[in-house]
C-alpha cells in the first residue's frame, strides 16, 4: 500500500470513528469544511490552491495531502500546484520546506496512482 492509499484508508477510518461519537459541534465543524469547499464565487480549483496554501503554512501534514489529492482529482496541473506551494513557501518561510518535500513526494504517488489505475 502507498502513502495515497494509506492516508486515504486512515482517514475514512478514523473519521467514521469520529462521527460515530455523534458530537454535535464536530459534526458542525465538518460539514462546514465540506461546504467551504463547494463551488461558489471561487471555483473548487481556487479554493483548493487557497487550502493547499494555508494547510501548507499552517504546516499540517494531513490537510496539504487533503488539498494535494482534491486538487489533483480536480485536474490541476503539477505546475499549477507547485505555484502555490512556492507561494506558501514564500509566505510561511523556511519552516515549511519539510512539508514542501512531503507534498511533491505524495503528488508523484498520485500521478503513479493514476498511471497504475
Amino acid at each position: 500500500m502507498n502513502q495515497v492509499e494509506e492516508f486515504n484508508s486512515y482517514r475514512a477510518r478514523m473519521n467514521d470513528k469520529i462521527l460515530k461519537d455523534n458530537n454535535k459541534i464536530i459534526k458542525r465543524i465538518f460539514n462546514l469544511d465540506t461546504n467551504a469547499f463547494a463551488p461558489g464565487a471561487l471555483d473548487v480549483k481556487t479554493k483548493e490552491l487557497l487550502g493547499l496554501v494555508a494547510s501548507t503554512v499552517l504546516r499540517c501534514d494531513d490537510c496539504i495531502k487533503y488539498h494535494l489529492e482534491t486538487s489533483y482529482k480536480e485536474g490541476l496541473t503539477k505546475e499549477e500546484v507547485t505555484e502555490a506551494l512556492g507561494i506558501a513557501t514564500l509566505v510561511g518561510g523556511t519552516i515549511v520546506i519539510p512539508h514542501l518535500r512531503r507534498a511533491y513526494e505524495f503528488w508523484e504517488e498520485l500521478e503513479e496512482q493514476d498511471v497504475k489505475e
